[in-house]
């Protein structure tokens, strides 16, 4: 007689082999504040036997004798992923981080993929995934698995009660106290984060595009303008020389009149959610990334003013800031001119000028940066800008050493350096013409192996200060200086800024006049409160 598993036995099966196999990350963090001891051995235990329940409940709930396996396989490959994911970046996968990676680039993407990773998949997702597959099943009658559900969620019920009950002292911390430590759970909260994301993303009323800044107009002084927002790849603040570190990694910007905002905080942790964010008029406190995309922002409002907005992209895309604009794709070799094993960021100011003397009236560019997109900060740069050795020339960069990484990240603000500083003398040749300005702001911060994170996307409430603490700049032509009090300005570059101040002072550097416009948030008038 035919060996055979009931499907309570395998899913039973299946949900211990994901908690003692793909759970590495999650108990790694319990144990980091329940250390493991006898006192508490018990309360660790219950916490997989706990897991091992949740998953099966799961699995009942939203199997049939039809999708019980595909269903499992399902688990067991993105458990399998996430898992490696967690052990190796100590990233969380939440709603932001499933965004972020669905709206990543296919090349952006390649620079996660390596052996070890391939390694996770095969032994972790592939195989058991081909033995769930073969393993026979006996379901029994349409009855029989009818009860048989019944009897897993309430044996499953019954062992979670009977733990939280028994360890109930340990359980009131962990769940009062340590919140942050089920995000780690695999793979439940990633499939939790996924159906928010496409709830949101998907299962949502449609919304007519609200419209805003339509009063608005420019100021009639007589003189165009033309200024430059770039927005920076992962660039931390404490990685840039103007702002103490003591490696030289602005070597042209400090040759420059700049105003160096050392004390500004991004609105998130991920490109997709500070891009869309430092654009709105949301400010960080009210966002979301549904009302971001039902209303226009700052670059509409400057269009409405009758200026000319161009956004050009070496990044994966505008997040959709630019789609009511003229969108420029810098990651082909079609437009970007300057591509060797990547489209580098300057590239984007090749053909500039053609396109400035073709418009009439004021002009605003955002040149949206690669910068230091990881984990292989290495191919952020050409070759003449490793100044920083050794560097870490892979994208496994828990194979590094600190000083590698160090280095390769260090390399690549050494370029965006000079890509600004080409920026600059680019609105020099124009400054006859125009009042000129650059604002230069980073998107996020990025960790590069403090306390054991590495990359960026950890949810903001929790995030290091090297994840949300971010490089900010301003450079002014000569005909700005007389329109802007650059002396004051630079008296107040170390008050507390963030991006929610940019919608306010791009519409005060470009001199727009509407109802939306506030004094008080604009960096050039700001006063701390």
């Amino acid at each position: 007689m035919q060996f055979k598993l009931t499907s309570t036995k395998l899913s039973a099966i299946v949900a211990l082999f994901l908690v003692l196999f793909d759970n590495i990350s999650f108990f790694k963090h319990v144990t980091e504040i329940y250390e493991v001891s006898m006192s508490n051995l018990g309360f660790l235990v219950s916490l997989g036997l706990i897991l091992t329940a949740v998953i099966m409940v799961l699995v009942t709930l939203l199997s049939s004798r039809y999708t019980l396996k595909p269903l499992l396989i399902a688990f067991v490959l993105i458990a399998s992923v996430t898992n490696y994911f967690m052990n190796t970046y100590n990233v969380i996968l939440d709603d932001t981080m499933i965004q972020n990676a669905i709206e990543t680039n296919v090349n952006e993407s390649l620079d996660l993929i390596n052996l070890k990773l391939l390694g996770y998949l095969f032994f972790l997702g592939i195989i058991p995934s081909l033995i769930i597959y073969r393993v026979p099943v006996s379901y029994g009658s349409f009855k029989e698995e009818i009860w048989a559900k019944i009897k897993s969620i309430a044996i499953a019920l019954i062992i979670i009660l009977v733990m939280l009950f028994a360890f109930n002292r340990f359980y009131t911390s962990f769940f009062r106290e340590n919140k942050p430590l089920r995000y780690y759970t695999n793979p439940t909260f990633c499939l939790y984060s996924s159906g928010k994301y496409i709830f949101n993303t998907f299962y949502k009323k449609e919304t007519t595009l609200k419209q805003i800044g339509l009063d608005a107009k420019r100021a009639e002084d007589g003189v165009r303008k033309l200024t430059i927002v770039v927005v920076g790849e992962a660039a931390r603040a404490n990685r840039f020389s103007l702002n103490g570190y003591e490696r030289e990694t602005n070597p042209l910007l400090k040759k420059e009149e700049i105003i160096n905002f050392s004390n500004l905080y991004s609105c998130g942790t991920s490109t997709a959610i500070s891009v869309p964010c430092m654009f709105s008029g949301l400010e960080r406190k009210n966002y979301t990334d549904k009302e971001a995309k039902a209303s226009e922002n700052v670059i509409d409002v400057l269009k409405h003013s009758g200026a000319s907005v161009l956004w050009r992209d070496n990044n994966s895309d505008s997040k959709g800031v630019a789609l009511r604009v003229t969108y420029q794709d810098y990651r082909t070799v079609g437009n970007n001119t300057l591509c060797e094993d990547e489209c580098r960021d300057e590239g984007m100011l090749v053909g500039l000028q053609e396109y400035v003397d073709a418009q009439k009236g004021d002009v605003m560019i955002v040149l949206h940066q690669m910068g230091n997109h990881g984990p292989a900060y290495y191919k952020r740069y050409p070759k003449a800008f490793e100044k920083f050795t050794p560097t870490c020339q892979t994208n496994q960069v828990e194979k590094c050493s600190a000083e590698e990484i160090g280095n390769a990240y260090d390399n690549a603000i050494l370029y965006t350096d000079y890509f600004l500083s080409k920026t600059i003398d680019f609105l020099k040749q124009n400054d006859k013409n125009f009042q000129t300005a650059m604002i230069y702001m980073a998107d996020h911060g990025e960790s590069l192996g403090e306390k054991g994170l590495y990359l960026h996307g950890v949810p903001y409430f929790m995030a290091p200060d090297e994840q949300t603490h971010v490089g900010a700049l301003m450079w002014f032509g000569e005909k700005s200086k007389a329109r802007i009090d650059v002396q004051a300005l630079s008296q107040k570059t170390n008050l507390a800024y963030s991006h929610d101040n940019l919608f306010h002072t791009i519409l005060g550097v470009m001199g727009v006049q509407t109802a939306l416009y506030d004094k008080t948030k604009d960096i050039l008038t700001y006063q701390q409160k």
